[in-house]
């Protein structure tokens, strides 16, 4: 529960695990906290070539950070994570520096990063129980809320038009995110939240 941090249910709720892409929810609370939504970053190399799900940038190519959110949160996007590491904390490995230093801070014991994305790494790593607890605190900020609880949105980059991937939006009463994630090492995750009467529920 929400509010409180109740634990309703847990099942291996301390068991460490690949998270795939629901790593991205600490890579977006960090961006959130360290950026304005206006700064423009320039792709990088890295960035455009990073593999798995993209929204498909060009090296070269600048966008605002809220359109990179946008791409992170709704399409998955690595390369709009690897873009916005570098355009906050200068380089990657600094970015992912500052992700551990905050899951620390948030005694989040059993979590370590290794990327910004959540692509298969040696030693990047989470549980359950984390993610509800880093979950709980991303909620707490309102552009983090409103991010992962847009359904579709136009961005500036090129008028594009996108989605969510996050099905539980369209189709189970009251939920309101959080993130989805896929990779073969992790199989398929999941951080939802839904609120029905008052009562915010996080899985």
């Amino acid at each position: 529960e929400v509010v409180s941090g109740t634990v309703l249910y847990e099942k291996n709720a301390d068991e460490p695990l690949p998270e795939a892409s629901t790593t991205k929810i600490m890579t977006a609370l960090l961006v959130l906290e360290l950026s304005d939504p206006t700064q423009k970053i320039t792709i990088s190399s890295a960035a455009a070539a990073v593999e798995g799900s993209q929204l498909g940038l060009t090296a070269g190519d600048t966008l605002s950070v809220s359109d990179l959110l946008y791409a992170l949160m709704l399409k998955s996007g690595n390369d709009a994570a690897v873009a916005l590491a570098e355009g906050v904390a200068g380089d990657q490995a600094t970015f992912v520096k500052k992700m551990n230093e905050k899951a620390a801070e948030l005694k989040l014991n059993d979590t370590q990063f290794q990327n910004p994305h959540g692509l298969p790494a040696e030693g990047h790593y989470t549980t359950a129980r984390d993610l509800a607890t880093l979950t709980a605190v991303a909620l707490e900020n309102a552009r983090f809320k409103k991010l992962v609880s847009t359904q579709k949105v136009k961005l500036t980059y090129k008028n594009m038009i996108i989605s969510n991937s996050n099905k539980l939006l369209y189709s189970c009463d009251g939920v309101f995110g959080v993130k989805t994630g896929f990779t073969k090492a992790a199989g398929r995750c999941l951080v939802s939240v839904a609120e029905r009467k008052g009562v915010q529920l996080i899985c």
